[in-house]
């Protein structure tokens, strides 16, 4: 990512508040985008601070430079591959001892970098107490103490940034024990000039030796035949001195240099009582209190969005049908009248029926996930996944499922199986994401009550449990166990959420807004020279016959696939009647079939498109099929029973 302007980039493992100190300087104006050639995500913003210009890059989470997921491999490529001027790493100082072998590893570039000791209040309140200075003795670069969630020390940071960008400061590899550097400096010597070498020779040999073949196939490309040879050789030699393979004798020198310095540059009390945190999670994560709590936090959850979405949706849909019916006085029912009003219900829809389910819903998710909570239900879940043939680990992909299903699906590249990736990506379009969370809450719950809507949302658990389990009949492997990383708990921070808040409706203003609109305009077109009567005759077997709705909403199939709160905010147009007087045209009995039928039916345009792009075409349409399956058994049965 080379520019005129020097670029700065964020590392540290995750949950060490990076991308909180990475915000907390970039702001809500931060892009998110792929690396290149790949599907891997990151953020970058042009800041200007103090009259000077940084492009700042925001490096996913990763725990080492020996790669094994998709993500840790672009982080690798890109510190070896586009030398950035300077390395800001985030180091969680409450987990300080484990958080120094990554900053160990980073020394090895021998770039400028500045250490961000984040966190120390949660360190001061585990009894850790950190001297940052004996601590930037010991590394050989600055270290500057903060608190991101508050914005305390950023300015303090950006100044020791500056000052080394200025100064041209390097970093001092770390030196292991003397056994493992003669064999480190005699393969250095075997390194020929000409070897493709971005960042140094050190670095280099380090990581071929202690790496597996990520390194070397995806980052070198190509070793010579001889360089081969040696680096075989000097692996064997390490392996006979120490008794351990290189990559392991490596490790082991990183993490006792890693806990050496941390004893050396902090004490610790130990305390007689837990701390508040501590004690909260003894509760929280109890194998028995826990998960009631867990399902009284989502239920809290689902009634907040729901009591703040409904007066707001009745307040707008008011003002938007008294704007409808001026149109239609003034206009008439010619072309002018229905582009204008498929405008009208595109944009109004939108503001009215989404924005006021959409906006809690993703406020409320920020909080959580700021909170920590998330991750704690991904442990308490962990028990139930493996019920389904999967782990805790699927967890966070479908909490994302249920704002939107294209960044859970995304998300699967945390799952080391490509077992998992596929059962888990085929699984999430079954999670209610917030359009089809909309639909629920706008159809079901406003009209049935809260408790219908909330019956929905077990189905969809019965539902993702029932088809996880038979899916994991065609894969014979096992998943493998959960390694997860339990965050601190911490009180958010208002401004973050409201900025991913932001973020997110920014994005969905982008890419959802214009589909809805457009595909709203279409519609009245097509009523104008009554073509979607066409369309629905071809939906009638299955509309009418198969499901006992109204002939007009075939229509409303078609278009779903597009964005599904396209099918609610279109079902009102082509049933040709304002939202308060729709229970004049259908029955409860058709709304709660509609919505079952509209929540499990084909996954959406970019889901699909995204499922394709991630998995491979084959398991995109395997999606689909068996969406179409589930959403046909499900409406027939809610049909039946009802």
């Amino acid at each position: 990512m080379k520019t005129n302007f020097p670029v700065v980039i964020f590392i540290g493992q995750p949950n060490s508040g990076k991308s909180t100190l990475f915000n907390a300087i970039a702001g809500p104006k931060a892009e998110t985008s792929n690396f290149p050639g790949t599907t891997v995500k990151h953020t970058h913003s042009k800041v200007t601070v103090e009259g000077r210009v940084f492009n700042i890059v925001d490096l996913p989470g990763t725990y080492s430079l020996n790669p094994s997921e998709p993500a840790e491999k672009v982080v690798l490529s890109h510190l070896y591959q586009e030398k950035p001027d300077l390395i800001i790493n985030v180091v969680d100082a409450s987990i300080l001892g484990r958080s120094l072998e990554l900053t160990l590893e980073l020394l090895e570039l021998e770039y400028p970098m500045v250490v961000a000791l984040n966190m120390v209040d949660l360190a001061e309140k585990k009894g850790i107490l950190i001297d940052p200075g004996k601590l930037e003795r010991l590394l050989g670069v600055r270290v500057v103490p903060t608190i991101a969630s508050h914005g305390r020390g950023v300015k303090e940071l950006l100044h020791a940034g500056f000052a080394c960008l200025d100064a041209g400061c390097r970093a001092a590899p770390p030196r292991f024990s003397g056994d493992i550097e003669e064999e480190i400096r005699r393969f250095l010597e075997r390194i020929p000039e000409h070897f493709p070498v971005e960042a140094n020779k050190r670095f280099t040999a380090v990581k071929m030796l202690e790496s597996s073949e990520v390194f070397c196939r995806e980052v070198l490309a190509d070793i010579e035949p001889i360089l081969n040879k040696e680096l075989i050789s000097a692996k064997q030699k390490i392996e006979e001195k120490r008794g351990a393979p290189a990559y392991e004798v490596i490790s082991a020198e990183r993490h006792h240099l890693a806990l050496k310095i941390f004893e050396e540059a902090s004490r610790v009390r130990r305390g007689k009582q837990l701390s508040w945190d501590k004690r909260v999670d003894s509760v929280l994560m109890h194998p028995f209190f826990g998960y009631p709590i867990l399902a009284i936090v989502f239920l809290l959850f689902f009634f907040l969005i729901f009591k703040i979405g409904s007066p707001l949706e009745g307040l707008l849909l008011g003002s938007l049908g008294r704007l409808r019916e001026s149109l239609s006085g003034s206009l008439g029912h010619g072309l002018v009248y229905h582009l204008a009003d498929g405008l009208i219900q595109g944009i109004g829809g939108g503001v009215a029926i989404v924005l006021p389910y959409f906006l809690p819903l993703l406020f409320f998710m920020a909080f959580l996930e700021d909170l920590g909570y998330l991750a704690r239900a991904g442990f308490l879940l962990d028990t139930f996944m493996h019920r389904i043939g999967l782990h805790g680990k699927s967890v966070s992909p479908f909490i994302l499922g249920f704002g939107c299903n294209v960044p859970a699906v995304l998300s699967t590249r945390i799952l080391e199986s490509q077992r998992d990736r596929i059962l888990t990506s085929l699984l999430i379009p079954f999670i209610p994401c917030s359009a089809r969370t909309t639909i629920i809450l706008a159809l079901v719950a406003f009209y049935l009550g809260p408790f219908w809507a909330l019956g929905f949302y077990f189905l969809n658990i019965l539902i993702v449990a029932v088809v996880g389990r038979v899916l994991t009949f065609f894969f014979r492997s096992p998943s493998p166990g959960l390694i997860l990383e339990i965050p601190s708990l911490k009180l958010p921070s208002l401004k973050k959420m409201a900025s991913k808040t932001y973020v997110e409706l920014r994005a969905f203003s982008k890419f959802a807004w214009p589909i809805l609109i457009g595909g709203s305009i279409v519609l009245s077109l097509l009523q104008f020279l009554t073509l979607d009567k066409v369309l629905n005759v071809l939906f009638s077997p299955l509309v009418v016959h198969g499901l006992g709705l109204p002939r007009e909403l075939g229509i409303t199939l078609v278009f779903g696939f597009l964005r599904k709160e396209l099918s609610l905010i279109m079902m009102l147009q082509a049933l040709g009647v304002e939202y308060s007087r729709l229970l004049s045209v259908v029955s409860r009995e058709q709304i709660l079939i509609f919505t079952g039928f509209v929540s499990f039916f084909i996954p959406c345009l970019s889901t699909f498109a995204v499922l394709w792009k991630e998995i491979g075409k084959k398991i995109a349409f395997i999606s689909a099929g068996l969406s179409i399956i589930v959403a046909i058994l499900v409406s027939f049965l809610v049909r039946l029973l009802i």
